[in-house]
C-alpha cells in the first residue's frame, strides 16, 4: 500500500513541473543504417531531418506528414524499397507511446503530467523552448551534414569534413 502511496505522490508531483524541452539531437537513422556500404551516410539526412520533426513532436497529423517527408526523401536517395521498409518502421516505431530515445516528441519528457505527452501540440511556452533551441539545432544538423555527407568524399573535402568534426567535437 505504501509503494502505491508513494507512486501516487511521485506521479502528482511531476504533474506540477514544466515540461522543459532537452536540446536538439540526432543519431541518424536510429537502429537502422544511414546509407549503403558504398555511400554509407546516403540518406542520414533524411534521418536527421525527421528527427528534428519528432524533437519537437506535436499532433497525430504532423507526425504522419513527417513521416511522408522521410518516405519521399529515401526514395529520392535510394528508391523505393528502402523507403517504404523506413517508412514503415517508423510508423509502426516512433509512436509517442512507445518509451524510447527516438519517439514521436523525443524532446519533451514521456510524461506530461501524471499521462504520456503523446500527440500534443506544444502550448506557446513550449513554442517559446523550441523557438530558443531551433538555431542550435539547425545548427547541429550543418554540422552532421558536414562530417556525414551523402556523397563519398575526396581527399581535399576529407580534410574539410575533418575540420567540421573538429569544430563539432569542440563545442
Amino acid at each position: 500500500m505504501r509503494a502505491l502511496g508513494l507512486i501516487i505522490f511521485v506521479l502528482l508531483a511531476n504533474s506540477s513541473v514544466a515540461n522543459e524541452l532537452k536540446p536538439f539531437t540526432t543519431d541518424g537513422c536510429s537502429l537502422w543504417m544511414d546509407g549503403t556500404l558504398e555511400q554509407p551516410n546516403l540518406w542520414r539526412h533524411c534521418c536527421v531531418a525527421h528527427d528534428l520533426d519528432y524533437w519537437q513532436g506535436g499532433s497525430e497529423d504532423k507526425r504522419k506528414q513527417s513521416d511522408e517527408r522521410i518516405l519521399a526523401c529515401v526514395k529520392a536517395a535510394q528508391g523505393p524499397g528502402m523507403a517504404n521498409y523506413m517508412y514503415s518502421n517508423v510508423r509502426w516505431g516512433g509512436s509517442p507511446y512507445w518509451m524510447n530515445h527516438y519517439r514521436w516528441g523525443y524532446g519533451w519528457s514521456y510524461f506530461d503530467g501524471i499521462w504520456p505527452r503523446g500527440y500534443k501540440e506544444p502550448t506557446a511556452e513550449e513554442q517559446q523552448q523550441i523557438d530558443k533551441l531551433m538555431p542550435q539545432a539547425l545548427q547541429l544538423m550543418a554540422d552532421d551534414k558536414l562530417v556525414n555527407p551523402a556523397r563519398p568524399t575526396t581527399s581535399t573535402s576529407m580534410s574539410s569534413s575533418s575540420s567540421a568534426q573538429a569544430v563539432s567535437s569542440a563545442r
